[in-house]
């Protein structure tokens, strides 16, 4: 094993249910291995104006349980500069930190990325992005409690939808990822699923909306009704969308944006665990040697990717879950 003498760690981008119990984990196994651990605050500005406070056991106590992070995030224009990536590089330099451990997304990586031109002591990545975007882990942590959160979002919406006989448009998170999306279509069994992955052009889509519920509709009456819309998906947002299927096929629909409350709250179970297993693995690797490289699990295996592969290993989402929820599960015959 490498002796590390110092490690720091920050956490970046949106935040996601279970950072911090991975800070607690990567400051614990830290502890266990006798190397002195930093936070940076606010990200990569923290870590630009040398903002950082000493981790130890008090520090993360009592935090598995808790959503957000303690080190805070932001984003940080001044860092995506060659000049701010220099200028993290020094003060990593006069801090004597031997490994930099990043939590976050692609964004938080793509900045990893750059400083490793300008820095040349170990990098270690950790994925903590609700989207589930990034290829080297089958999950990231906080997707599973941002899908949970949004399935008892939309089990409420049901029973107003219910109530009513209403159609709903519920917006749920992920960039330009359908993988909250499909598993929450699938959870709740919503009627309808709008992703990325179908691939339709608005138009197409609007005509395949419309003849769904009129063919619903005819077969089972009125009743409630719900389409689960990935953000992003439709040009001027699913506000929009809900006022063209009123103009244009005189249904009313009421659109529901789940927004921010799918970052945040108590992280479920498996995003506990999925953040300490890779907190251990962080600083384990770190002490092996490993540089520029993030942990993920895959097929329960502990597994090391290379931060330049990751954008260019696209990750798909489950195609047979995919095409079930396309041609089973969203009824498209009902004759």
């Amino acid at each position: 094993m490498k002796k590390l003498q110092r490690l720091a760690i920050l956490t970046s981008g949106g935040d996601a249910p279970g950072m911090n119990a991975a800070i607690r984990a990567a400051v614990l196994t830290a502890k266990h291995h006798s190397i002195e651990i930093i936070g940076f605050l606010h990200g990569y500005n923290g870590l630009l104006k040398a903002d950082y406070q000493m981790l130890g056991e008090a520090q993360v106590q009592d935090i598995i349980h808790r959503g957000g992070t303690i080190l805070k995030s932001a984003r940080c224009a001044e860092f995506k500069t060659q000049q701010g990536q220099i200028q993290a590089a020094r003060v990593l330099d006069k801090l004597a930190i031997d490994c930099l451990i990043v939590i976050g997304g692609d964004g938080s990586f793509k900045g990893a990325r750059a400083l490793s031109q300008q820095w040349n002591g170990q990098i270690i990545g950790i994925p903590g992005t609700i989207d589930n975007d990034l290829a080297g882990s089958d999950n990231t942590i906080g997707f599973a409690t941002a899908v949970d959160t949004a399935v008892n979002a939309i089990d409420k919406i049901r029973d107003t939808a219910n109530a009513f006989e209403r159609i709903f448009l519920v917006e749920v998170m992920g960039r330009e990822s359908g993988y909250i999306a499909m598993s929450v279509a699938i959870a709740t069994a919503a009627e309808q699923v709008l992703t990325f992955e179908s691939h339709q052009l608005p138009s197409e889509q609007i005509d395949s909306i419309v003849n769904h519920i009129t063919n619903a509709q005819a077969n089972r009456g009125v009743s409630s009704y719900i389409i689960v819309v990935a953000e992003n998906l439709w040009p001027k947002g699913t506000l929009d969308l809900a006022n063209v299927l009123s103009q244009q096929a005189n249904i009313d629909c009421q659109p529901c944006i789940l927004g921010h409350i799918q970052r945040g709250g108590s992280p479920v179970y498996q995003d506990r665990i999925l953040a300490t297993k890779l907190g251990v693995a962080a600083i384990e690797a770190a002490l092996d040697g490993a540089h520029y490289v993030m942990m993920g699990e895959v097929s329960n295996t502990i597994t090391a990717t290379a931060l330049d592969k990751l954008p260019m290993s696209q990750k798909h989402i489950d195609e047979f879950m995919f095409n079930a929820q396309q041609s089973i599960f969203e009824f498209h015959d009902y004759k």
